[in-house]
């Protein structure tokens, strides 16, 4: 894919989309949501790709939604416009995702880092959701995914008030995984991405599914679903691989069937 405002690179078993959108912070216009969508899946279309990390800059991951494209628009405009219905194709990405959030993460910016499968952040990250003080709420899953992850008092807390929180208090309120200097972010996010890029792809690609799985069946439904997956993998050359090699006492080598 060729865009202005995102960039896309492959590594050796993970792919880097960065969004470049400095002059305003890396704000989420349509464009660059119609932009990484197309990124995402066309890496997840490729067998190289294992893993993919989303970034931004030191200044700002995505500080929000470009308002100016909002700003006059009626609620038909924006029926019309149907805008999240990029984001419901995010959900869909196979691959894990991991967002390297460096400077602010604001409404649509948290968003984007909440739809990603893991977080790690710099210690200079900033995350919020402060729609409330523009007269809206969040709109790409914001009221839904930060209730999950934080639990009802603090997503109360930061959807109400509209305040930032810092990545130590993300990282304590359980939103994101690690906090690490801003120098070592990108170098954190390679190295999770080249162990995920190491393990058997299609247990990878089962785990995840499983683990999504859990925010919207029962418990029963779930356990269920995690056995399907379990038992499925038992057809794969990697299950095979993988228990010989351990038995035998060496690296797996594993063939993604």
């Amino acid at each position: 894919m060729t865009s202005d405002i995102i960039s896309l690179t492959h590594e050796q078993g993970y792919a880097l989309i960065r969004l470049n959108r400095p002059d305003v912070l890396n704000a989420i216009s349509l464009q660059l949501m119609t932009d990484l969508v197309a990124a995402l899946e066309e890496s997840d279309a490729d067998d190289a790709v294992k893993c993919i990390i989303i970034t931004g800059n030191d200044r700002a991951f995505a500080a929000g939604a470009d308002i100016r494209e909002m700003a006059e628009a009626t609620a038909t405009e924006m029926i019309r416009r149907d805008q999240f219905a990029l984001w419901e194709r995010i959900r869909k990405i196979s691959k894990p995702v991991i967002a390297a959030v460096g400077g602010f993460a604001l409404g649509g910016g948290c968003e984007l880092a909440m739809a990603c499968d893991m977080i790690i952040a710099s210690e200079s990250a900033r995350f919020g959701q402060p729609e409330i003080t523009i007269g809206v709420i969040p709109g790409a899953g914001g009221t839904q995914r930060l209730t999950r992850a934080v639990g009802k008092a603090k997503a109360m807390e930061m959807v109400l008030t509209g305040r930032m929180i810092t990545a130590d208090e993300a990282l304590r309120w359980g939103l994101i995984n690690k906090v690490v200097p801003a120098e070592s972010l990108l170098a954190e996010a390679r190295a999770w991405a080249a162990g995920i890029a190491s393990s058997p792809p299609l247990a990878v690609r089962l785990a995840k599914e499983a683990v999504l799985k859990s925010f919207d069946t029962t418990i029963e439904g779930g356990l269920a679903f995690e056995r399907k997956n379990f038992y499925l993998l038992f057809a794969s050359e990697d299950q095979k691989e993988g228990m010989r090699s351990f038995l035998e006492k060496r690296r797996p080598q594993w063939k993604g069937r």
